[in-house]
């Protein structure tokens, strides 16, 4: 039988056959797909006069086949894996590594290349071309390609491992995270919960052999409402310290040797390019142009947040003891006292807003906020192959009719699909020989399950996450580049929160509300006055949720700013660089560094900052929209035009400008968290 992954896709939109994909068709793709693309570099090598078009545009071009392949299974790795997925990206993962420094440590390649960026000035290129021709002289002086022989030989075997170290660290904490389970048989041990999250809890319970029992998994959607409902202290603090000893009890399971050898891995592939640190490294090519940027930035919104961080933190103190004698406040309890003093507060929590977010309701009004903005049309279509039955599948429409996008979504929990939420691609956008190809692009969540009695209810924080993602898809959606490599989300890692972060603006917006929260049961509107709490208690807390992001920014620095050497022992070094900001006294055992996957295992290495910093950006280019009219059609077209559809094709700080029509300023973001006061 013919591999389908070598075939023409005989799909709607040339989308991935999946339901035609067996696991023992990725190796031999990837191989083939690999022998290709060595055909299409060895045709640029030997062109005797280069041009950015023989040599610059034919390097974009090429491994597209080897591209879509492997996305796939990357994507499937993270979001349906197996022991035998696993095992294949352990293979896989050094041919593709080893690919990809055969290319950019090809001296005769990188000769062609050099010719063409040598005699730039000559050459009439526009703003796209210029940035193509930058980013792929640098991506090859960046991976090596004018290091000698034997530091070449050392960076490919970094790079080797560090590909199956980061693997092996995110295979740890799904394993580590599925084998969890804390059942509870008394019911009366559960009290505070909401009776969605306790039939929840029965049900996962029943498909685990425990009927009549409630099951706690450490899966968002079972963890979270748990620390923030339970009355129960003790269920509270047993979730807490298994949620947060994730790979840190040695055992097999324990991430703290991968981490000390990734470091030392990133810092020896540093300086072999010419790089103090890994940070330095990375922050080279990023809007904040050093560490000391970033952290001259993190620690301005400190010094700002940390003084209304420690004011929240004795009010919830205070209540907590007034409430039930707490005398002493732990982590375990912050989530649990913040939701009842939110309460108390604002007359809002969670479960009054939730019955006003279904799911399928919330996906209508993110539709509806992309048609009232940028034209888009969602049509579901179900010849469209999905990985999973869960999976939904669209063809998207901009609002001349033209097709613009697939569209994959792809919500609930289950064990082969690891934590948090994230937007992916399956097929980049660009221009080839005058045709479109236009992108697939997916967003992967861990919502609330529907139960038996109950379709799945949003928190709000779930509706804020759906607008986060989907706004990162808008990004690829409404790519509009010659370039794939310059397309969508490739973009400065620092600029790639603002399309997601903006987004999510419109989730408190009344005119936004008003297209789809209404009440399950009833169908009535959710009420103006909630909308406005909705509002009011956006600010909650935000000076402790600032210096939590900031902690995990300046973590993010610290590793990858001190020589690996000196970090001997990672449980000290994460308690000695996070004390100015845990505001809550340290547990015993617990580590978050080792299912620190962002950083460890993704791409946010050096970069986690960028949430904060895109903040600035998203508050900033928001204040716009709040001006102008949330909806309005000139801004809206703005936005698209030189942000979602401009993917990377010029440096993010001038493309920011022609929207906005200045550099962005921190006000807008400090007013909106309340950490200054305007009058």
């Amino acid at each position: 039988m013919t591999n389908p992954l070598l075939a023409k896709f005989a799909t709607p939109f040339d989308s991935a056959p999946f339901t035609l994909i067996k696991n023992e068709d990725f190796l031999p793709a990837i191989k083939t797909a690999i022998e290709e693309a060595k055909l299409e570099i060895e045709e640029i090598k030997s062109v005797e006069t280069p041009s950015f078009e023989n040599v610059i545009e034919a390097l974009d071009r090429s491994g597209k086949h080897l591209g879509i392949v492997s996305s796939i299974f990357f994507n499937l790795n993270a979001a349906e894996t197996n022991p035998e997925l696993q095992q294949l990206a352990r293979e896989i993962s050094p041919l593709l590594t080893q690919h990809s420094n055969d290319i950019l440590l090809d001296q005769k390649l990188f000769q062609k290349v050099a010719s063409v960026y040598e005699s730039k000035d000559e050459l009439s290129l526009n703003a796209e071309q210029n940035t193509l021709l930058d980013k792929t002289y640098k991506s090859f002086v960046r991976n090596g390609a004018k290091l000698n022989e034997t530091d070449g030989e050392i960076l490919r075997k970094i790079d080797q491992e560090l590909a199956q170290l980061s693997l092996k660290f995110g295979e740890n904490v799904l394993e580590e995270t599925n084998k969890f389970v804390h059942f509870v048989s008394e019911e009366d041990e559960i009290d505070g919960l909401p009776e969605g999250i306790k039939e929840a809890a029965a049900q996962i319970a029943e498909e685990k052999g425990q009927a009549g029992k409630w099951a706690f998994t450490l899966d968002y959607p079972s963890y979270i409402p748990a620390m923030t409902y339970a009355k129960n202290r003790e269920l509270r603090e047993t979730l807490f310290k298994a949620y947060n000893t994730k790979c840190a009890k040695g055992d097999a399971l324990d991430n703290q040797e991968i981490i000390k050898s990734i470091l030392t891995l990133k810092e020896k592939r540093a300086k072999l390019l010419g790089y103090e640190t890994h940070a330095a490294f990375i922050l080279s090519e990023r809007m904040a142009k050093s560490p000391d940027e970033v952290i001259s930035f993190l620690e301005s919104l400190l010094e700002k947040a940390r003084p209304k961080a420690s004011q929240e933190l004795e009010e919830l103190t205070a209540f907590a003891s007034k409430l039930d004698g707490i005398t002493k406040l732990e982590k375990w309890d912050f989530a649990y006292y913040s939701e009842l003093l939110k309460k108390k507060k604002y007359a809002i929590d969670d479960e009054l807003l939730r019955p006003y977010f279904q799911l399928e309701k919330v996906i209508s009004g993110v539709f509806q906020t992309a048609q009232k903005l940028y034209g888009l049309e969602f049509t579901q279509n179900r010849d469209i192959p999905v990985y999973h039955p869960d999976v939904l599948a669209y063809e998207v429409k901009d609002r001349a009719g033209n097709h613009l996008a697939v569209f994959y979504a792809d919500y609930f929990p289950r064990p082969g699909k690891r934590n948090g939420a994230w937007m992916t691609s399956y097929r980049g956008q660009s221009v080839i020989d005058g045709v479109q190809n236009r992108p697939h692009v997916s967003i992967v969540c861990n919502f609330t399950k529907p139960t038996k009695t109950k379709p799945s209810l949003l928190t709000f924080n779930e509706v804020t996450t759906l607008f986060h993602e989907f706004g990162h898809a808008l990004h690829g959606m409404l790519a509009n580049t010659t370039y794939e490599s310059l397309s969508g989300t490739s973009v400065y890692w620092d600029f790639v929160e603002l399309p997601s972060q903006i987004f999510e603006n419109w989730c408190y917006e009344k005119e936004c509300l008003d297209l789809f929260a209404e009440h399950f049961e009833t169908g009535e509107k959710i009420p103006a006055d909630l909308i406005e709490k909705i509002k009011k208690a956006a600010n909650f807390q935000q000076g402790y949720q600032t210096v939590r992001q900031i902690s995990f920014g300046l973590l993010d620095m610290a590793y990858h700013s001190h020589k690996a050497e000196e970090i001997e022992d990672i449980a000290a070094f994460e308690k000695e660089t996070m004390k100015r900001t845990d505001l809550l006294p340290s547990v015993p055992g617990t580590l978050m560094s080792t299912s620190f996957s962002h950083i460890f295992q993704g791409g946010y290495s050096a970069g986690y900052y960028s949430y904060k910093w895109a903040e600035v950006l998203d508050a900033d280019a928001f204040e716009l929209f709040l001006e102008k009219g949330v909806f309005d059609q000139e801004t809206a077209t703005s936005f698209q035009k030189n942000i979602l559809a401009a993917g990377g094709s010029e440096h993010p700080s001038i493309l920011y400008k022609r929207f906005r029509g200045r550099e962005p300023k921190q006000d807008a973001l400090l007013k909106r968290s309340g950490l200054i006061y305007t009058s």
